[in-house]
C-alpha cells in the first residue's frame, strides 16, 4: 500500500519561498497513471488543491496559485515536490501531498500523507 510522508521547515518568514518534499513509500511515482497532488487547508477553511504533477512528469496548478507554484519530482528519490513563492501569512495551512486516479482528489479519494504544519510568519 503506498503511503506519503510530507517534510519541510514548519515556518517561513514573508516574502520567501516555501519548500516541501513529499517522499513515497510502497509504489512508484513513474508507474501507473496517477496525479500527485499538492492540497492545503487554511486555519477555519476548507481544503484548497494547489496543483500535481502525473506519472508522465505532466504538471497542473491552480489558476490563482499558477505564478507562485512550482512542482516537480525527483524520479531516484521517489519524491515530488512543491515550491510556493512570495509566501505572506495567509499561506499558512497544513500542506498535503496526496495520489488519486483524479487530478484534484476529494478528501475520502486517494492516498493522503498526513500533512504538515507551515506557518508563514515574521
Amino acid at each position: 500500500q503506498v503511503q506519503l510522508q510530507e517534510s519541510g521547515p514548519g515556518l517561513v518568514k514573508p516574502s520567501q519561498t516555501l519548500s516541501l518534499t513529499c517522499t513515497i513509500s510502497g509504489g512508484s511515482i513513474t508507474t501507473g497513471y496517477y496525479y500527485w497532488s499538492w492540497i492545503r487547508q487554511p486555519p477555519g477553511k476548507g481544503l484548497e488543491w494547489m496543483g500535481a504533477i502525473n506519472s508522465l512528469g505532466n504538471t497542473y496548478y491552480s489558476p490563482s496559485l499558477k505564478s507562485r507554484t512550482s512542482i516537480a519530482r525527483d524520479t531516484s528519490k521517489n519524491q515530488f515536490t512543491l515550491q510556493l513563492s512570495s509566501v505572506t501569512p495567509e499561506d499558512t495551512a497544513v500542506y498535503y501531498c496526496v495520489r488519486d486516479d483524479r487530478k484534484v482528489p476529494t478528501r475520502d479519494s486517494g492516498s493522503w500523507g498526513p500533512g504538515t504544519q507551515v506557518t508563514v510568519s515574521a
